[in-house]
């Protein structure tokens, strides 16, 4: 078996696009965009494997190639989507996973094909999430930044995996970028055994202890933190402490996204979880876009229960 470095690109938004040129004019659409999405990964020296509606599979033998291609593919495309409709826009979401792989009559099939596949299902619009054997795999000069998200649970999978965020855009900046060389599991930051994550919507402010956990965020009246809207499920998001983190999943039917302070970027959940890192915002029901969506905001806070109405 040979190991290689697995990229699994999908577009999101086709949805839309369908219902707003049709079947015939969608679908000459999407598969531009798939097949230029090919072209631009034969240009790093990637070999595609297969094209899946709107998603691409794609491989590569040097790892560093396939970094390189996946971060070209989102600034070219979102320099080309700058001025389209709102309605037309599809943005790419990338997953990116090493190791061995087993090909057989034209396909491919490893775990490390199934992490890419969900990896993409777990990153948001614009965004990059890749496996940390990617990450150590790079040149030790690399100038490429990710962030280190931590251990997640992915579908499928018994044991966790050490996932990293790919940060292309060239204009972000934050302290908490990391490079290969520099990545520990002692340097990324963990609330300590007394930690607390503190929930706000509108007037209400309540903070939970991690030993209090799990929690859910519902409009059901047993959920733990109700928000009475009708996009929001009756038991919607449950948060829970796990090795030191706190970590978010989707349990309804409409989905979850997530942003951080740092970053414009967005984690779509739906039946699947992230883990929460510094502060940020949780949208339930409706992407961000929407902005009459309920979001609750949260952070992390040191002491006991408590509640607070403003």
């Amino acid at each position: 078996m040979a190991e290689v470095t697995v990229v699994f690109a999908d577009l999101t938004g086709s949805t839309g696009v369908f219902e707003s040129l049709g079947n015939a004019k969608a679908t000459q659409a999407i598969t531009r965009l798939t097949q230029w999405i090919g072209k631009v990964c034969e240009a790093y020296r990637g070999h595609v494997v297969k094209y899946l509606g709107d998603g691409v599979l794609v491989v590569f033998p040097d790892n560093a190639d396939s970094v390189d291609a996946v971060i070209e593919l989102q600034r070219v495309h979102r320099d080309r989507i700058r001025n389209w409709p709102e309605h037309l826009k599809m943005r790419l979401q990338l997953g990116v996973a090493r190791g061995e792989i087993v090909e057989q009559d034209g396909d491919c099939f490893g775990d490390a094909v199934n992490l890419a596949s969900r990896l993409s299902d777990l990153s948001g619009p614009d965004q990059i999430l890749a496996t940390e054997a990617v990450i150590d795999h790079l040149p030790s000069d690399t100038l490429i930044r990710s962030r280190n998200l931590g251990a997640m649970e992915i579908r499928g999978r018994v044991e966790s995996c050490r996932v990293h965020r790919i940060e292309w855009q060239s204009e972000v900046a934050s302290e908490s970028f990391t490079v290969p060389a520099s990545l520990s599991m002692s340097s990324q930051p963990k609330p300590g055994p007394a930690a607390s994550i503190q929930l706000s919507w509108l007037d209400i402010n309540t903070a939970f202890v991690s030993s209090e956990l799990p929690i859910f965020l519902g409009r059901d009246n047993d959920a733990e933190f109700i928000v009475q809207d009708p996009r929001v499920s009756r038991r919607h998001a449950r948060i829970e402490w796990r090795a030191g983190k706190f970590y978010l999943e989707d349990v309804s039917s409409y989905g979850t996204w997530v942003r951080f302070s740092d970053s414009a970027a967005v984690v779509a959940l739906r039946r699947q979880e992230c883990v929460l890192l510094l502060q940020g915002e949780i949208a339930l029901g409706a992407p961000f876009e929407d902005f009459t969506v309920p979001t609750v905001s949260f952070k992390f806070v040191d002491g006991k229960v408590h509640l607070q109405e403003k």
